[in-house]
């Protein structure tokens, strides 16, 4: 997704993170808990880590004390603009907040310990080349099926139309390609359940499911999809995600 799409949002919400109020309905855990805890078990005070996409750094504020150094990479200026408000507020001074971009980075060779990426951009050659050997890279994906039914509804989406096309098996060939062994692996599917049509209008806005979604013109179809999808929990919409921790040779 394109820059301009987080400069945006972040000029309207003041970061990345909307009012849309919603309820999560988990069956094997949350995938955002687990990520975290995987994290969390590979710091130590000692270690350097890279967040590659850190969007407003709330995520990155939350894990910097358990690092000796956090450099927090993304290209949107008013996405880093927010982080770095956000760290002044809190006061933590062992992040680096930079625009800098995934697929063209300037890190010397071995220059960090961890690397993670949460849903953002992926460049494995160069998680290779970055991190040292023994190091490790952590990832939470968008899974294959995620959002699937309010996609087919309107025409389009975030890797619209890849149902059947595993994430999951994706992820794992692709980054022991570049000889890294994959020690953990796995999906979740979730429910979110949103309690009004503005509720999930707000959330629409504020996520690059839809990089061109307009309130107006999409009306029809998220009235359908409310439509199919209303349930006495709410208006669910279902999510899938990817974990993967692993290790450099």
């Amino acid at each position: 997704m394109s820059k301009d799409f987080y400069d945006k949002v972040a000029g309207k919400f003041g970061n990345y993170n909307t009012p849309a109020k919603f309820v999560r309905e988990y069956f094997e855990g949350d995938p955002e808990d687990i990520f975290k805890q995987k994290l969390l078990e590979v710091g130590s005070p000692n270690k350097v880590v890279l967040d590659v996409g850190c969007a407003d750094g709330r995520f990155t504020l939350s894990i910097a004390s358990n690092f000796k150094r956090v450099v927090a990479i993304d290209t949107s200026e008013g996405m880093l603009a927010a982080a770095k408000r956000n760290q002044k507020e809190l006061g933590i001074g062992n992040i680096d907040f930079v625009n800098h971009n995934v697929h063209a980075m300037t890190f010397a060779p071995n220059s960090f310990d961890v690397v993670y990426s949460r849903r953002g951009p992926t460049d494995y050659p160069s998680f290779k080349r970055i991190l040292k050997p023994g190091g490790y890279f952590l990832d939470i994906d968008i899974g294959e099926k995620d959002t699937q039914g309010i996609k087919e509804i309107f025409g389009r989406g975030q890797n619209y139309g890849k149902w059947n096309e595993s994430v999951l098996i994706k992820d794992k060939e692709e980054i022991r390609k570049e000889d890294f062994e994959v020690i953990y692996a796995k999906e979740f599917e979730y429910n979110e359940y949103y309690p009004s049509y503005k509720d999930l209008d707000i959330f629409l806005q504020g996520v690059p499911l839809f990089e061109d979604y307009d309130t107006v013109k999409d009306k029809r179809y998220l009235e359908e999809y409310i439509k199919k999808y209303q349930s006495k929990k709410g208006i669910n919409l279902p999510r899938h995600r990817v974990v993967t921790v692993s290790i450099r040779k």
